[in-house]
């Protein structure tokens, strides 16, 4: 079942529950957002890559496919549109399963619905990204686009979630700058340490792997991370 809305663009939902299924619909919906729901994994795959939606929300335990299955399938494919998982437990190796394949975040049941729509939208931000006319960052052989969001090593494409590409800018437009882990995660994901600061180092682990030895993202033990040529 879809729910047209042109304002915001449409979001994939994928859960199995029906209640939680309609809740989120009604508040997406209410926020502007088209929502389209699936109720199974391969349903949800077959949906994500026929509709092209602007962000999926996807339940990690369904029938068919996992989420974390889903998720895996598109970035192989090259897809990189922002996945935000729902999981029904607080497992920081669940959670960390999820981002290393590309996820963009993760919210817990029991969650709050407006919660989750922040989420969203806080996802949907970051991709949009600055102006075009912002100037690309040079650190080594590492440039950054921000307006085209857009990375290269040496002049070839590196292909960033968009949680990984808002990571790697907020470091390397302050070159130098040590951030925290709490930092990062207010000025990244736009909330508060309670979330956990397991997800920066999970993503400062992939963005160093995708760069490979260029990687620009240096290690201040007991600090934090920091960007430097």
């Amino acid at each position: 079942m879809t729910v047209e809305h042109p304002r915001r663009g449409l979001v994939l939902v994928v859960e199995d529950e029906p209640s939680i299924a309609d809740l989120v619909r009604l508040y997406l919906s209410r926020d502007g957002f088209g929502v389209h729901v699936e109720h199974d994994g391969t349903a949800g795959l077959a949906a994500a890559r026929r509709l092209r939606p602007v962000a999926c929300v996807l339940d990690i335990a369904l029938p068919g496919l996992a989420g974390t299955e889903i998720c895996r399938r598109l970035r192989e494919t090259g897809d990189w549109i922002p996945v935000i998982f729902l999981t029904a437990r607080d497992d920081e190796v669940d959670r960390i399963v999820g981002l290393e394949l590309g996820a963009d975040d993760y919210v817990t049941k029991p969650f709050s619905p407006r919660e989750l729509v922040a989420r969203v939208r806080a996802v949907l931000r970051r991709t949009t990204g600055p102006p075009d006319s912002a100037q690309p960052v040079v650190l080594g052989r590492v440039t950054l686009d921000a307006g085209r969001r857009s990375v290269t090593v040496d002049g070839c494409p590196v292909q960033l979630t968009s949680t990984e590409f808002d990571l790697l800018a907020h470091l390397m437009t302050r070159p130098g700058r040590v951030f925290t882990r709490e930092e990062l995660l207010a000025g990244v994901w736009g909330y508060a340490a309670h979330a956990g600061t397991r997800t920066v180092d999970v993503h400062v682990a992939q963005v160093r792997a995708k760069l490979g030895p260029a990687s620009v993202i240096r290690t201040h033990r007991g600090v934090g991370y920091a960007a430097d040529g």
